[in-house]
């Protein structure tokens, strides 16, 4: 599913990332954690393909796609319908309502509009009746929620969450997590996790330390 061989990067003159070999077979689910600086965002957006590596000779393979042989446009639709992101914040647009920014998903996608989906998406995360609210009605368990509802929209093969605990408290926090996990289940897709909370860990065997 993900396969990395000789991956570094460096912020000006410092190695955050030095990953010899790490391979995600499907439907596995991951935490990456370390410190603040450690490198475990700037992982996750170089598997997005939001973000090169420093070292040209890496290796970064998803799906069995070199996604550094991507031209930006192949990249972008490789990404809207492989890989979904959440984000440390919610990210909704402001002035679309829960629905109206699940159906955005298609149109970056380039496929058609689905609203039957959108609800049924809706209700697995238990968020029937939101449709119509937008972000500012929102809690902040309820944006995160319409998030991971957005990522998991098309399906995709790959679920890349950065500090998705942040800011929630440890009932939230729980809810979130087993959320993340059914989910990716249920599509058995691989969820690979960015943080550095301590209760997050509990939840996961596979664990790769930044």
């Amino acid at each position: 599913m993900i396969e990395i061989k000789n991956l570094s990067h460096f912020y000006e003159d410092k190695k955050i990332i030095d990953i010899k070999e790490w391979k995600v077979n499907t439907a596995e689910q991951w935490i990456l954690i370390g410190n603040s600086g450690s490198g475990k965002t700037t992982l996750l957006h170089i598997l997005a393909g939001l973000l090169k590596p420093s070292d040209k000779n890496a290796q970064i393979y998803i799906q069995k796609q070199d996604i550094q042989a991507l031209s930006g446009t192949q990249l972008d639709t490789f990404r809207a319908k492989n890989i979904g992101l959440i984000f440390q914040k919610a990210h909704l647009i402001p002035t679309l309502n829960v629905i109206q920014n699940l159906l955005l998903v298609y149109f970056l996608a380039g496929v058609k509009q689905n609203k039957t989906h959108c609800q049924e998406i809706l209700a697995q995360v238990n968020l029937t009746g939101f449709e119509k609210y937008y972000p500012e009605q929102l809690s902040v368990g309820q944006a995160h929620r319409v998030a991971i509802a957005r990522a998991l929209l098309l399906e995709p093969t790959i679920i890349l969450a950065d500090e998705p605990s942040a800011g929630l408290d440890d009932e939230n926090t729980t809810q979130i997590l087993n959320l993340l996990k059914e989910q990716t289940q249920k599509y058995k897709a691989c969820l690979l996790i960015a943080t550095h909370d301590a209760r997050v860990k509990q939840h996961f065997d596979k664990i790769l330390h930044l």
